[in-house]
């Protein structure tokens, strides 16, 4: 199920706070989401998303019985269609690196606008990637004595796009060039910095000062 008929993008939300979870579902609603279930812990956020196949699932990163991060290292194996974006309070650099480590496509903060969670929403089912603007600034700590990968400048213009939260045809459009140009670029971006997925790839260039 990675969509309704009327082509709403399909969402599970996962917070163990109740008022939290009733006012984000609401929103995402309000903003044209179709939310598809709601779980107050990770283990049935898991089990939700193994029935529901739901095209994004929005977790908090901190839950009862199971964490937002290794929640999405069972839905990788489990229900790879849903992809995971990590709602979280905490601004610590390692659980960040871990979460892209886990393979989750996404940060929002929990400080950040409600509208910022459909954009990153719609981002993320489209196939992007997003990075909360605070969250990218802690992921940007540079690592000192290493060799950065030579990125080339088109490279550098993709992923900061995708940084944005644009997709492959958004990002064409803008760099005027094909969708299929803009994934070449990704691929090729992505063996350089040795990364496994999109968004690994977009933090490990912010985390270098690659792209700003």
């Amino acid at each position: 199920m990675s969509s309704t008929g009327d082509g709403a993008v399909t969402c599970l939300v996962a917070d163990d706070h109740p008022a939290v979870l009733a006012a984000v579902a609401a929103y995402l609603v309000e903003g044209g989401i179709d939310v598809v279930g709601r779980a107050r812990d990770g283990a049935e956020a898991l089990e939700k998303i193994e029935e529901r196949r739901p095209r994004v699932a929005l977790v908090d990163v901190r839950m009862p019985r199971l964490g937002g991060i290794e929640l999405t290292r069972r839905v990788q194996r489990s229900a790879p269609e849903t992809a995971i974006l990590l709602y979280t309070g905490y601004g610590d650099r390692a659980l960040l690196t871990e979460a892209l480590d886990a393979g989750v496509r996404g940060f929002v903060q929990k400080e950040a606008p409600l509208d910022d969670l459909v954009r990153a929403i719609r981002s993320v089912a489209a196939g992007g990637t997003y990075v909360d603007p605070v969250l990218a600034g802690t992921l940007a700590a540079n690592s000192v004595g290493k060799k950065l990968p030579e990125l080339t400048q088109r490279e550098r213009d993709v992923l900061r796009l995708l940084a944005d939260g644009l997709t492959n045809e958004e990002i064409g459009k803008r760099l005027f060039i094909s969708a299929e140009t803009v994934r070449t670029h990704v691929r090729k971006a992505m063996v350089k910095l040795d990364a496994d997925t999109r968004t690994q790839a977009v933090a490990r260039a912010l985390r270098e000062h690659l792209i700003a």
